[in-house]
């Protein structure tokens, strides 16, 4: 099964970069046929669903919630909530590329996006503290997911293991 993590954001604007410092965290913990990558630019992702079987997207949101909340959701078969939109610096968001690879007929039959809540997208390095908390959270549920959806877990002595 072709599987694909990715991140996006910006870590140059504070809390637009928590997909990337989730996935940087997550990426040793998931295995290596899982393909991890960090987009600043969310219409790459297009061209990269084509061919996956299922996708995890991780991206700053902006909902009204307060900040550091997870959202997660499942967009194999349902477009983002307008109420929710992903922290895009660019005209293309994470929702945008999503449903581009939709129409396209790219979209992945298993699609989840994760969303946190983000407090500041200003020019600056870091994640707020609300933020960061939400990334270590994100990153934890992300790996279980796919390591789930794999069929493998992580032992102490660092080997995947396949089975429950």
């Amino acid at each position: 099964m072709r599987v694909l993590v990715a991140g996006v954001g910006n870590p140059d604007r504070w809390d637009d970069g928590v997909g990337v410092v989730v996935v940087r965290c997550a990426a040793p913990r998931l295995p290596a046929e899982v393909l991890v990558l960090e987009r600043t630019e969310p219409a790459d992702l297009v061209e990269l669903l084509a061919g996956i079987q299922a996708a995890f997207l991780v991206d700053g949101v902006v909902s009204g919630a307060p900040p550091g909340t997870v959202h997660r959701f499942d967009v194999s078969g349902s477009p983002l909530p307008p109420s929710v939109r992903t922290c895009s610096t660019h005209g293309l968001g994470v929702a945008d590329a999503v449903e581009l690879a939709r129409v396209l007929g790219w979209l992945p039959p298993r699609t989840v996006v994760y969303g946190v809540e983000v407090a500041s997208v200003q020019a600056g390095q870091g994640l707020t503290p609300p933020v960061r908390r939400a990334a270590e959270e994100v990153g934890r549920r992300l790996c279980e997911e796919v390591q789930g959806l794999l069929g493998v877990r992580w032992c102490t002595s660092g080997t995947w293991q396949k089975g429950s």
